[in-house]
């Protein structure tokens, strides 16, 4: 797996098998899709699957242009396919499908489930994906990580989780109260602190490396995220220097591609 990008500005994330690959969201152009592909010595002619987590922009950006460009089936839940119509993106009935929460789809060898979350979108969810009991779980765009958001991706041997924020950042910053507010409330997104203290119900033996993901551009730094996640699960006596790897994604940069 490979988060291509990570942020405000855009989502992207590449996950293969031996089976093909596909990606959870493009929220970035066409063009740049294709870019951070070829960093990692991909292309988007090897993707198979892309799967929508909701229709906000950041996940959405390239939708149109990629699956006009590139016949691949696209999977989103029912409330969000009208939403993407809606923004005047149509698909090819041929690469539409549906993928409603707590479904279970099998693609390229990999058992795929969905779950709910808690954002403003209409009906947003994210996946975990097995294989030869290996597990993946991302999860983002979440104002709390519920007790049944925790049973499902639990025990898992690599996490992407939302850090998007650190508190006295975004209420320090130059946002406005309202939106503030938002991030902050039940349907906006995890500070690092909070998200670290769903991590440390989570993680088990098998976890291995955890990606730092959507981290806001003006109100959080790698660093600071970083450190404050690392401090929280220290205090849990999970050790983030030989037992968990805590990693960091970025807008511009693929991460390496992680074998699990």
């Amino acid at each position: 797996m490979s988060v291509l990008a990570s942020g405000s500005t855009g989502n992207c994330t590449y996950i293969e098998t031996e089976k093909g690959g596909l990606l959870i969201d493009v929220g970035l152009t066409c063009k740049r899709i294709e870019e951070q592909l070829n960093k990692i010595d991909k292309s988007l002619k090897d993707i198979g699957a892309i799967l929508i987590t909701h229709e906000h922009s950041d996940h959405i950006k390239g939708l149109k242009v990629v699956a006009k460009k590139y016949p691949i089936p696209v999977f989103a839940n029912e409330k969000t396919w009208q939403q993407i119509e809606s923004k005047n993106i149509i698909i090819n009935p041929e690469q539409k499908f549906h993928f409603n929460p707590l479904d279970e789809k099998e693609l390229f060898g990999m058992d795929i489930q969905s779950f709910n979350v808690s954002h403003d979108a209409v009906d947003p969810q994210f996946y975990t994906f097995r294989q030869n009991d290996k597990k993946i779980s991302v999860i983002t765009d979440t104002g709390y990580v519920s007790d049944q958001m925790k049973g499902i991706i639990e025990d898992s041997d690599c996490f992407v989780f939302e850090s998007n924020h650190d508190v006295d950042m975004l209420r320090m910053g130059r946002y406005p109260w309202n939106t503030k507010q938002r991030i902050l409330s039940d349907v906006g997104h995890v500070s690092n602190e909070d998200a670290a203290h769903a991590m440390k119900d989570v993680i088990t033996g098998r976890t291995k490396r955890i990606y730092l993901s959507h981290l806001s551009l003006d109100n959080n730094i790698k660093e600071l995220a970083r450190m404050s996640v690392e401090q929280v699960l220290n205090q849990y006596d999970i050790d983030t220097g030989s037992d968990v790897k805590i990693c960091d994604t970025d807008k511009e940069t693929p991460t390496e591609i992680y074998t699990i």
